[in-house]
């Protein structure tokens, strides 16, 4: 309890070792995609990521935003033609097409992307990650809250249809029929419990997202993954919602965060967990391999092993209070309330249930669980054929 109060005061008084790392000299860049600032996911954690790593190494960092996807490639000749940035991070698969570009008019720029592997050259990093691990988590612990509860489908609303949104797919289908097996296991009887999910076109529109899930809400979802980045303050909503209308508090219908843990999202009441992808690690990593000069083309790939994604614990809670509290969407008057919520939301779930998403994660970690991925349409169709899921 003393260490937990002890974090718990460094995030309210905001210190950190600013500079203590390096003394480097020189900027970096991140491009962020039209999503943008402000979605508490994807590319609030690519900024996260570089400004600290700016910070600790002494770099000046610059945020370059995009508009339009034809924002993409002038932003990257603009930047790289100055010659002043030691490293230019680009913050999404959708930027991969004008950063192949970029790079090779400018070969001696150092380039970093995340979510695309399929780039060559001897000035790019490309960092990738294994998203299907997260979701299975995920997926299981929405399987076995169904079961539980009696509901008949866990939901996930995503983005656009992309290789980096089909690992996500792939991960919780397989988690959601490893939960399904694990409670007849458990339990003797196999639950009835089916997967609803849309993509909706956009990474971008609040209100589709909101509307989607309010239709997997309405025929009895236990929980809304959110896979589309901003769309997930619409699934919030919608949740929160339907919790008003029912007159209850904690317990389902859940809402799965993502990328960031988002747990304290809706002031804790009704996040139940997020399937973590750490975007801020990555683009951290690649500003001190430049630091550091041991800056690597080609294909960094980050799973639950490198603790590049994760179901959200404790742990990340606490930290991304503070992530929130940046954002300006918290104040710290928020925090006691929110941990209250989180960790009575969390009570709702028998133990026996974490402990069965504790089973899968070490499964994965040793090996002896492959969790399915997918890059391409035919491979998800050949996924969903597999783990169908009673889908209507």
């Amino acid at each position: 309890m003393k260490r937990l109060l002890g974090v718990l005061v460094i995030l309210v008084l905001g210190i950190s070792l600013v500079g203590m790392i390096g003394l480097a000299e020189g900027k970096v860049a991140v491009v962020l995609d039209v999503g943008g600032r402000g979605d508490l996911s994807f590319n609030d954690m690519g900024f996260k990521g570089t400004d600290q790593a700016a910070r600790d190494f002494g770099y000046e960092m610059v945020e370059i935003q995009c508009a339009t996807a034809a924002d993409y490639l002038p932003n990257l000749r603009n930047v790289a033609r100055t010659g002043e940035f030691d490293l230019i991070i680009c913050v999404g698969f959708l930027l991969g097409d004008a950063l192949g570009t970029a790079a090779e008019e400018f070969p001696e720029q150092k380039f970093a992307i995340i979510d695309v592997g399929w780039i060559t050259g001897p000035n790019i990093m490309n960092i990738v990650y294994r998203e299907n691990e997260a979701s299975a988590l995920v997926g299981a612990l929405g399987a076995l809250a169904a079961a539980e509860y009696g509901y008949d489908y866990v939901g996930v609303v995503l983005g656009i249809e992309i290789p980096v949104l089909y690992h996500f797919e792939a991960g919780y289908r397989f988690g959601i029929d490893w939960g399904i097996k694990k409670y007849t296991e458990v339990k003797g009887t196999t639950p009835d419990v089916g997967l609803l999910y849309t993509y909706t076109g956009t990474f971008s529109d609040i209100t589709l997202g909101k509307a989607a899930s309010e239709a997997m809400l309405a025929q009895g979802a236990v929980a809304i993954y959110n896979v589309a980045g901003p769309l997930g303050i619409g699934d919030l909503e919608a949740v929160t919602e339907f919790h008003d209308n029912a007159g209850t508090t904690f317990g389902p219908p859940y809402f799965f965060g993502v990328d960031a843990n988002q747990d304290w999202m809706g002031n804790g009441l009704h996040a139940l967990a997020s399937g973590m992808k750490r975007v801020d690690t990555g683009c951290y990593n690649a500003v001190k391999a430049v630091a550091e000069g041991t800056f690597t083309a080609g294909v960094t790939s980050l799973g639950l092993a490198e603790g590049g994604v994760g179901i959200s614990k404790m742990r990340d809670l606490i930290e991304f209070v503070d992530f929130g509290i940046g954002a300006g969407a918290i104040t710290l008057l928020d925090v006691p309330s929110i941990v209250y919520n989180w960790v009575r939301n969390r009570l709702t779930v028998p133990g026996w249930i974490w402990d069965a998403v504790d089973e899968l994660e070490a499964g994965i970690l040793d090996g002896s669980i492959v969790v399915p991925t997918a890059d391409t349409g035919n491979e998800m169709a050949a996924v969903r054929a597999e783990y169908t899921l009673g889908a209507p």
